[in-house]
């Protein structure tokens, strides 16, 4: 009878695949089909709540938690059927593998993207804060256990429930935070790089007192259990410090740049992140404290530390990662916390983890003579939770050091301290706008005084525009005789979901980088190899740099960085390139947008650049440049500031310069003074183009440029001149060209961004191999960006003196 009724209490274990619904099988029933049921409802619904929450600037984090939280029994769980059906008991065990294995390899990339050695660098002021923004929190995390062991949580262990609740309290995610700041463009800040610092001393901290608190819950059957898991998670601390790193540095001194990293290293290293994690978990530790150590040993030069995190970061942030915030939330039920005593504990610990952070930053930041701003910023900052808070709390619910009720009232707590992180700071924090240096006068390459020195920012997407941009560099670069010519080379980077700490922060700071390597892995290596080897060959000042930005606002980024250098051109890659069949295929359309607001708000002259392989695939040098640019002259402003480009350019030995001036024949004249009755039509522009043709003719070396003035009397005529010139190298023509032959290129336009004449170059009817630069000339003195907030712009050679 005893059999009997242990048989009916204990649930059928599942299968893992059904035979289908046409065999009478339940796919419900069965632990794959329902896994996938399960992972599929998580990453929706918390991809949902991340674009509801996008307009606030939340960290995905926040809609991953809720979303755990909204599928357990505090919201949709209450409907039994449901819950019984999707999550049913049996199947927890499951899931919660699954997340646990997913927790394992984040917590290796999070120990893959820290570099203890760089602790050393740390500065004083963000040593102190850490230190202030660890001890309070922990103090008063203390103090509220004492209240909650006397309440709600009565007959718990009383050692490690002190430790849980104040590593609870004192906790700042550094992952969050990273992605917080980047999203609020303050990475490159000072308090930016105050809060970086600080929260890795704090997640380093964090990790010990965790492991301290992990080894005291589970001293059940004597008191020395604790003291042998602390030296036996040592030991094995000591033996990894020993044997990993020469392992690793094998691997990685095998891994060439450039070059695909083995499938057996990446497959070895996987094997043994797991098998650390079976190490510490049968210590009694926690499996991850393996992976996290694994990850930390790992060396960080060469590409193979990038490499892992390429394939490992997608599939295990993406997919498994959120399981893990879902097996919280089937554990969080917010319906316990009833009556005033609870809601009186929330608040409570929420104030105690709010003051304890804030408070303790704040004052160190004070007494470190940090501005009053600036210092409270730091302490909101600080008191960003994440998944290390989950990650706590979890294994204290775990270990029974936790209670449902605990439970919960913490993992609101994290909520709360992570969602008023965002819209605290940008209402606390307004960095004031880079004042205008006195000097940027030269905002057009059309001036007074041709001689000035020449800044260039040219924008590339990847190594693919790394060539052509170089060789139309090397063709601005004028003659000695000028004060040079000063490029700064911005990589654009987009901020996208699957961008890790690491990357984002690698970027986006200067100098020295106080928690990860310096930049000898990234790929942005061969792009500063490139530009240093054209640096000292052709004596040009270049300095390769970063914008790491979120595409609806990354043309602020562009402009911020034109203004701070005090650019006269900006020069953008069109959002197409040429493929084998000669035939425009789209980059990415997000970067057209960019291209629009750009030459919407941009403080200087813009120029477009559609590649067709200008010079080839590589950098031509200074001796082997023979190219021939032609200009097509309408008229107005931005043919103006064309032209003054292609004088430019021809005063490089190796390039030849053809100017076509399409003049309006009489019967476009008298079509366009039946028009314009007044009689006034483009009489100042007109005026302004003879005074600047005839300047650039007495200027021009008959050697290398060839002036043609072609009559037109139709737009069909103006494309027959055009095809006669098409076996040039490079097209330079203006956005918007003015005047009565220009009036005549009536047809719509594909592309406004490149206006009339760059879309005739650009058409599928118009054959030819060579480049176009549109250029649009800066004269609007209100075309220049309002936005306050400071950029994030690395630039990746902190130890060059800027130019002029």
């Amino acid at each position: 009878m005893a059999s009997i009724a242990a048989k009916a209490s204990c649930p059928t274990p599942m299968k893992a695949t059904s035979n289908g619904i046409f065999q009478g099988d339940n796919p419900l029933d069965y632990a794959l089909p329902l896994a996938i049921i399960q992972i599929v409802l998580v990453v929706v619904l918390t991809r949902i709540l991340a674009f509801l929450l996008r307009p606030l600037r939340q960290p995905r984090v926040i809609a991953e938690i809720v979303g755990g939280i909204l599928l357990g029994p505090s919201a949709l769980g209450r409907n039994k059927h449901y819950l019984n059906s999707i999550f049913p008991s049996r199947s927890l065990t499951v899931l919660d593998t699954l997340a646990n294995l997913g927790l394992l390899f984040f917590l290796f990339l999070v120990g893959l993207e820290l570099d203890l050695k760089s602790l050393q660098r740390t500065g004083k002021k963000a040593l102190a804060i850490a230190v202030a923004g660890i001890s309070l929190p922990f103090l008063l995390g203390i103090g509220v256990s004492f209240f909650l062991r006397k309440t709600i949580s009565e007959g718990v262990k009383e050692a490690p429930f002190l430790l849980f609740m104040g590593v609870a309290l004192s906790i700042t995610a550094f992952p969050v935070l990273a992605r917080i700041l980047a999203e609020l463009k303050l990475l490159t800040t000072d308090v930016g790089r105050m809060a970086m610092s600080a929260a890795a001393v704090n997640d380093v901290a964090a990790w010990i007192l965790l492991a301290l608190a992990i080894a005291l819950s589970g001293s059940e059957h004597s008191p020395l259990t604790s003291l042998w898991v602390l030296l036996s998670g040592a030991g094995f601390i000591i033996c990894c410090v020993a044997v990993i790193p020469p392992v690793f540095k094998w691997m990685a001194h095998r891994c060439r740049q450039g070059e695909p990293v083995n499938e057996m290293y990446v497959c070895a290293t996987l094997a043994i992140v797991l098998a650390a994690g079976f190490c510490t978990d049968s210590i009694g530790i926690h499996a991850l404290f393996g992976a996290f150590v694994i990850g930390i040993l790992i060396p960080k030069e060469g590409p193979f530390a990038g490499a892992l995190v390429e394939k490992v970061e997608d599939l295990v942030s993406g997919l498994f990662l959120p399981l893990y915030f879902v097996s919280s939330g089937l554990k969080t039920n917010v319906a316990t916390i009833q009556g005033a005593q609870s809601w009186g504990l929330l608040v409570l610990v929420i104030c105690a983890a709010c003051f304890g952070k804030i408070v303790g930053t704040v004052v160190v930041s004070l007494l470190g003579r940090i501005p009053v701003q600036e210092a409270i910023t730091l302490g909101f900052l600080m008191n960003t939770k994440g998944l290390v808070e989950l990650i706590v709390l979890n294994i204290g619910k775990d270990r029974e050091i936790l209670n449902d009720q605990t439970f919960a009232i913490c993992v609101l707590m994290a909520i709360f301290t992570t969602f008023i992180t965002t819209p605290i700071v940008i209402a606390v924090y307004k960095p004031a706008k880079q004042a205008i240096s006195a000097d940027y006068k030269h905002r057009t390459i059309e001036r007074k005084d041709p001689d000035t020195q020449l800044r260039i920012l040219a924008c590339f997407h990847s190594s693919l525009n790394i060539p052509t941009m170089i060789n139309l560099i090397e063709a601005s670069r004028g003659t000695e005789k000028r004060q040079g010519l000063c490029v700064y080379a911005l990589h654009l980077m987009e901020l996208s979901e699957r961008t890790s700490a690491i990357l984002m922060v690698h970027k986006a700071r200067k100098n020295g980088l106080p928690f990860w390597n310096k930049l000898q892995q990234s790929d942005d290596n061969q792009v500063v190899v490139a530009f240093e080897a054209f640096r000292q060959l052709n004596r040009v000042f270049i300095r390769p740099m970063t914008a790491i930005s979120a595409m609806h606002d990354m043309h602020e980024d562009i402009c911020t960085s034109a203004e701070m250098k005090r650019a006269a051109i900006i020069i953008l890659p069109f959002h197409k390139h040429q493929r084998l069949d000669g035939t425009l295929e789209t980059t990415r359309n997000e970067f057209r947008w960019v291209n629009m607001r750009v030459l919407e708000h941009a403080p200087c002259s813009v120029g477009i650049l559609l590649d067709r392989g200008l010079g080839g695939s590589t950098h031509v040098s200074a001796s082997n440049v023979s190219s021939t640019v032609t200009v097509l002259f309408f008229g107005g402003h931005d043919d103006r500031e064309a032209l003054a480009y292609g004088a430019r350019m021809a005063e490089h030995p190796g390039v030849s310069l053809i100017v076509i001036h399409f003049t309006a024949s009489n019967d476009i004249l008298r079509q366009m003074v039946k028009i314009d009755i007044t009689g006034e039509f483009s009489n100042s522009s007109d005026s302004a183009d003879k005074t600047f043709l005839a300047i650039f003719k007495k200027n021009s070396d008959d050697d290398s440029v060839k002036f043609e003035e072609r009559e037109v009397n139709s737009a069909k005529e103006i494309v027959e001149v055009v095809k006669a010139f098409s076996r040039c190298n490079l097209f330079v023509v203006g956005r918007m060209p003015e005047g009565p032959v220009a009036a005549t290129l009536t047809e719509k336009v594909e592309w406004p961004e490149l206006g009339p004449v760059g879309n005739l170059l650009t058409s599928h009817d118009f054959s030819t191999s060579a480049s176009v630069l549109v250029v649009q000339q800066y004269n609007s003195p209100t075309s220049q960006l309002t936005s306050g907030s400071s950029t994030m712009i690395a630039e990746l050679r902190g130890d060059d003196a800027e130019a002029g």
